[in-house]
């Protein structure tokens, strides 16, 4: 199946990140500290960058969390970190923003809940302030209605208008409608208050995958606003991966989506990065973009009974993503190289032929020496108990062979 071209959307800049405009897809993610702790916020914002992060957003719902804001920037660029910082207001936006500019000033985004940015009569000139700080600081907004906080006029007024249909549409699909509404006139005020359609994007989050595929590609056949994909609340574990990569995956498929976020809930004591890496492998196993090189590896069956090579396999391939901040400044294209660690004699030689380079491990009762291919070639046979630190050698000679300045 090949893959639809992508949808041409308005390019939008956050800091110095393309969004939309045929850029490569972004990988965005969030934090989870209190943004008020400018320790504890700094270091997760690096852990995030250096996992791949391109877009990282913080809480602001606090006076505390606005004034932290300017620390966290400067203490980044201390430690030569320029990652783009998004602030995520919901309620009382319109008033952290005027009473703190120089928060104001130093995010690189804001996000707006059309349900969340006021209730009532309050709801349109607490929004028309949210943009006008956009025109005031010159900074893009995102758009991002939520299932769980829909604006209620919204719905209501969808609602009462199906009534007076001879066949009315069920709640779902009124639901979706509000949804999408919501998101477009939300852009359609922002256009009348000032804002360029260059400082606008657009999503629409909910739960439930199959909803979400519907609804972002209703969306994006109404408009050409660039596009945030992610699902709302993906879940926890395999649970929170399997859905959010059934759903984007699918989008993306379809041309649908200039940014991603796999809204993952950590394990407990997990790490927060774990979300990026996600996003990150889903875009380049469909053949998107490249981060690091992967790690092809077999599951193992009855003729692998040690665990050897799934040591192996997991040892190369932390190896391979802890050097990848150094390495794709140093080598050029490394990121697209495929690396083969195979558990017996099956489809090891095959699979590791395949590879750039690849190791076929002894399976149970099979002679114990392991090959090693580069480039299809059989180049050496290792054998003994240092099989893990000679290949690790030979993975980094390939790549400095391979992919150093000189090449």
């Amino acid at each position: 199946m090949s893959i639809s071209p992508r949808k041409q959307t308005q390019p939008v800049m956050v800091g110095n990140i393309q969004v939309g405009g045929g850029a490569p897809i972004a990988v965005q993610s969030m934090t989870n500290t209190d943004t008020a702790d400018v320790a504890k916020s700094v270091q997760q914002i690096m852990e995030l960058s250096i996992a791949g992060s391109e877009l990282v957003r913080v809480t602001v719902n606090t006076e505390e969390a606005a004034k932290a804001v300017p620390e966290i920037h400067n203490q980044l660029i201390q430690k030569g970190y320029s990652v783009p910082i998004i602030g995520d207001f919901h309620f009382n936006g319109h008033k952290l923003l005027a009473k703190y500019p120089e928060c104001a000033e130093i995010l690189a985004k804001y996000r707006i809940n059309p349900g969340n940015v006021g209730r009532g009569k309050n709801r349109d000139p607490q929004f028309q302030q949210m943009i006008e700080f956009a025109c005031q600081y010159n900074k893009p907004v995102r758009i991002g209605v939520n299932g769980g906080s829909l604006d209620q006029s919204v719905l209501t007024r969808l609602l009462d208008e199906n009534r007076l249909k001879d066949k009315p549409d069920e709640l779902p699909v009124i639901t979706r409608e509000a949804i999408v509404i919501s998101a477009l006139e939300s852009a359609a005020k922002a256009e009348e208050y000032g804002l360029g359609k260059d400082k606008i994007i657009l999503s629409c989050k909910i739960s439930n995958v199959q909803e979400l595929i519907s609804i972002y590609q209703d969306l994006a056949s109404r408009c050409d606003y660039a596009l945030h994909l992610g699902l709302t609340e993906a879940g926890m574990g395999s649970k929170g991966i399997v859905s959010s990569s059934a759903a984007l995956s699918v989008l993306m498929q379809q041309g649908i989506g200039d940014t991603i976020r796999v809204s993952l809930t950590p394990e407990p004591g997990g790490v927060r990065t774990t979300e990026v890496i996600v996003a990150q492998e889903m875009l380049q196993t469909m053949g998107f973009r490249s981060f690091t090189p992967m790690v092809i590896a077999c599951p193992g069956c009855g003729r692998t009974s040690s665990d050897y090579f799934q040591k192996l396999a997991q040892e190369i391939q932390s190896f391979l993503r802890s050097h990848m901040p150094i390495w794709k400044k140093k080598y050029k294209g490394v990121e697209e190289m495929e690396v083969a660690v195979m558990g017996c004699v099956v489809n090891g030689p095959g699979e590791s032929k395949n590879a750039n380079i690849g190791i076929s491990l002894p399976g149970t009762g099979e002679i114990p020496v392991a090959p090693v291919y580069e480039d299809g070639k059989k180049t050496v046979t290792l054998k003994g108990n240092k099989i893990a630190e000679e290949f690790q050698e030979l993975v980094i000679r390939y790549i400095d062979s391979h992919y150093g300045a000189t090449k």
